[in-house]
């Protein structure tokens, strides 16, 4: 939804010889291993300023809500309520609920009309924002140290008091209609989209986050009303903030403000079924496309396995790439290197995609219609290659990386406050970064071959193409390909 106070933005949204038939890979047989930069394989001691990073305070109230907060001395705070919920709890009658819901939260409230919710905020120089994702629904305000509790009242008065008025029901269903439109352009979006659809099929993991253009026309008051009564509710949530915050007093304040918030769900989630993953593929032929847009992945590890820094770990390894990157030869992982070299794709990027009971591990890339076989085959045998044969200059290229990652994927108190809601909704803490650090130092080179060989060897792949698909190996192919042929 377009947020209050700040413009709209688009919504967020397998190496060495893999046997391709008989003939080994002739690509990642040549690649030169990586370098390793500026003494990158050196064991560094925790440094002094991830140990002194600030402690997350967390309160859990009667009900349930947990607040947390990290304060640091700065001139505003970003305060957000995360919400367990999101179109993986939805239903095919009403998949897409939750989103609606997300564009109705700034349209008046019992106290609160639209045009006065808007004046209110802009006179704080604040700004208020909300997002929806599979699992998670999240409202966020940023605004000035001392107007964190008007922040506090406004979200809780949008959460537990929104009006939801069938004229702004109607006007919003036009409005989500333009959204899909829009989606429905973006390629990468669409990819994704039927990854999910195919790698969760028969699961609420394979829906989409806008729900089907059906569902959003009929969509009734009563539905939204009846999803916000089952989902959100104390259990459910945790109020996250960060920056120029005082823990102490924003307990008190959200005490205050969500009194009246159920405590509990009358529905049973430990009875819903499992979600599946399941191999397969699909393809969507255009000619008209000069690109083809391709995504390969495998089952891979929930926010809460032990596996999870290692599949980060071993993201890093395998990277991201883009033709106009200029020096990705020299820069970038393995795979990247033979991309780069033989002109495979212009683009690659690698993702590990969690969720609470599974999680989708793979790449996305952006090719030519008669490179698809090539790069299919590179793909699945360097997801096998480090399985096998992951190198230990490579394994500390990357444990480097992703300590650089975690710590700037930190910048800003709207990141650390997103970092606290998520890690609580999921794992039920937040690590600190000294821990994540200490956890990424024990990665050694067995544990990745061990890591990467559970998850890449002999699996089913999910696999979406959309484009001039018609060069792209069948399925049977594609599964051989994950398999290591011992010679």
């Amino acid at each position: 939804a377009s947020p209050i106070g700040v413009p709209p933005s688009s919504m967020a949204r397998l190496l060495s010889a893999g046997l391709r038939g008989f003939t080994a890979s002739r690509f990642l047989h040549s690649a030169v291993r990586p370098s390793v930069m500026g003494g990158a394989a050196r064991q560094l001691a925790t440094p002094s300023y991830v140990l002194n990073t600030p402690e997350t305070v967390v309160t859990t109230l009667p009900s349930g809500l947990r607040v947390a907060t990290e304060t640091n001395p700065s001139q505003t705070a970003v305060v957000g309520v995360f919400i367990n919920t999101g179109s993986v709890f939805e239903t095919p009658r009403n998949n897409g609920v939750a989103h609606f819901l997300e564009h109705m939260a700034f349209k008046g409230t019992s106290k609160r009309t639209r045009q006065s919710l808007e004046v209110e905020v802009e006179n704080m120089g604040g700004s208020l924002n909300a997002y929806t994702s599979r699992e998670h629904t999240v409202y966020q305000a940023k605004v000035f140290k001392d107007d964190v509790g008007h922040a506090v009242d406004i979200l809780s008065d949008i959460l537990l008091n929104s009006n939801l008025s069938e004229q702004h029901i109607e006007r919003e269903r036009d409005v989500i209609l333009t959204e899909m439109n829009e989606v429905n352009k973006n390629h990468e979006e669409v990819v994704f989209d039927h990854l999910h659809s195919i790698a969760y099929q028969g699961t609420p993991l394979g829906y989409t986050i806008l729900g089907p253009a059906e569902n959003v026309r009929s969509l009734k008051q009563a539905d939204l009303k009846e999803f916000v009564r089952t989902h959100y509710t104390a259990d459910r949530m945790v109020v996250a903030a960060a920056g120029a915050v005082d823990h102490d007093a924003l307990v008190k304040e959200v005490e205050s403000a969500f009194a009246s918030l159920p405590p509990t769900s009358p529905v049973n989630y430990a009875a819903l079924p499992p979600l599946h993953y399941t191999g397969s593929a699909v393809t969507h032929q255009d000619d008209a496309m000069d690109e083809v847009h391709l995504a390969i992945a495998v089952e891979g590890v929930s926010w809460s396995s032990p596996d999870h820094l290692a599949m980060m770990a071993i993201q890093n390894i395998i990277g991201n790439w883009d033709h106009s990157l200029g020096a990705g030869k020299n820069v970038s992982g393995r795979l990247a290197e033979v991309i780069a070299r033989e002109g495979l794709a212009t683009r690659l990027t690698t993702f590990n995609t969690c969720y609470q009971e599974t999680g989708l591990f793979g790449a996305y890339l952006v090719t030519h219609p008669h490179a698809l076989e090539d790069l299919s085959c590179e793909v699945l045998s360097e997801f096998v290659r480090i399985g096998q044969g992951v190198k230990d200059k490579e394994v500390e290229w990357a444990k480097n990386k992703l300590k650089a990652s975690l710590l700037m994927s930190l910048d800003g108190n709207k990141a650390v406050a997103e970092d606290i809601g998520r890690n609580l909704l999921t794992i039920g803490r937040r690590p600190t970064p000294a821990e994540l650090f200490e956890r990424i130092d024990a990665l050694d080179t067995n544990t990745i071959r061990r890591v990467a060989d559970n998850y890449f060897h002999d699996v089913c792949p999910a696999v979406v193409a959309l484009g001039d698909t018609m060069e792209l190996p069948d399925y049977n192919q594609l599964r051989g390909w994950t398999y290591w042929n011992r010679l």
